[in-house]
């Protein structure tokens, strides 16, 4: 009975050790990592991006700050901090982010391979990185509205002496939300005042947002990837370029091109998540005709070049660590992988050879 239990055990963990399984539980790992790595590096680049797109809830439509004269202030107003500010909730989102990202692509990738060989291609990857960005948003849409809030207050001194204009309140900026000191007094403020709602405010515009974001930057980054092995098929046959490299350079692409095309989704989103209880936008499609109206297509597109600037570094570290990771541990735990399945293996022919 003791034999059988133990070959029953030794069936199972050989198995597990050696199964092809679809969830590439590693890829979450890598991507979460990657993703905050991202965050934490470009982060007051996304900070400067996001006080560019909130100046029209803030001050008004008229004599907005371009990208430099944004710098200036903020240097000159908040210091070094300013450009941290909302810094923690923005690294946990990406977390969240990024590990579904990766892992749901990966997972996706190997059961259409292995299930559905004829549904490959780069609607796949599109839809993949779109599923992965979904399954994120429920974490990292609450972040990101506590990020930005804490983003456009700077320090506490500045936000209380902020004039609101237009349809927001003309007296202090604590009238229009309460200073956040951190992210926990945040997501607590927050809750007690508007409750989940304001926690997920702009939820369906970051949906609008990031599923065709998520789902071009994977969709564009294989596709360079498919090129450029061609071109090194062809042109540099015994050519050996580093995959981290391929990764940096791949993925700046691959973000920048998405970036670029998705900054009026991220426009609007901005807006409605900054705005508060103070409803300048009633929704959505309110948002777009009010932008469009007022802006025209420059409204829309305010702050794609920080967006840019942010995504192409931020994609290319991001994918270069996922790249880098892959590369560097995922062989070694493929190596333990077989020795424990060999081990494993030996064990069960001891057994079997000891009940025969």
């Amino acid at each position: 009975m003791a034999a059988h239990s133990s070959t029953s055990n030794n069936d199972r963990a050989l198995r597990t050790a050696t199964s092809n399984q679809f969830f590439a539980w590693r890829e979450f790992i890598w991507g979460a990592i990657a993703g905050a790595f991202g965050e934490g590096m470009m982060h007051p680049i996304d900070t400067i991006k996001t006080r560019i797109q909130s100046q029209a809830i803030l001050y008004g439509s008229q004599n907005q700050k371009g990208l430099l004269q944004m710098v200036q202030s903020v240097w000159k107003i908040d210091g070094f901090r300013g450009f941290y500010r909302g810094i923690a909730p923005g690294v946990t989102g990406s977390l969240a982010t990024g590990a579904t990202y990766f892992g749901v692509i990966e997972s996706s990738k190997k059961w259409i391979e292995e299930t559905h060989p004829s549904l490959g291609g780069h609607w796949a990857h599109f839809i993949a990185g779109a599923v992965g960005d979904t399954l994120g948003s429920f974490v990292y849409v609450p972040c990101e509205v506590m990020k930005q809030r804490m983003q456009v207050q700077g320090t506490r001194s500045s936000w209380s002496s902020l004039p609101m204009k237009d349809n927001i309140s003309m007296k202090h900026g604590g009238q229009m939300y309460g200073y956040y000191s951190g992210m926990f007094q945040a997501g607590r403020s927050i809750l007690k005042q508007q409750g989940l709602r304001g926690l997920y405010a702009g939820y369906w515009s970051t949906l609008a947002r990031d599923v065709p974001f998520a789902g071009l930057m994977v969709m564009f980054y294989e596709a360079l990837k498919d090129l450029t092995e061609h071109g090194k098929q062809r042109w540099m046959p015994n050519s050996d370029v580093n995959s981290s490299l391929e990764g940096l350079v791949l993925g700046g692409l691959a973000g920048g091109l998405s970036a670029y095309l998705t900054t009026p989704l991220d426009v609007i989103k901005t807006r409605m998540q900054v705005q508060g209880s103070n409803f300048r936008y009633n929704s959505w499609l309110d948002a777009v005709r009010t932008i469009w109206g007022s802006e025209g297509t420059k409204g829309m597109f305010r702050g794609s070049i920080p967006r840019i600037t942010w995504y192409i570094p931020a994609s290319a570290l991001t994918f270069m660590a996922v790249e880098f990771l892959r590369d560097h541990f995922n062989e070694r735990l493929d190596d333990e992988s077989k020795k424990e399945a060999t081990s494993l293996s030996a064990d069960r022919k001891g057994t079997l050879g000891e009940v025969a």
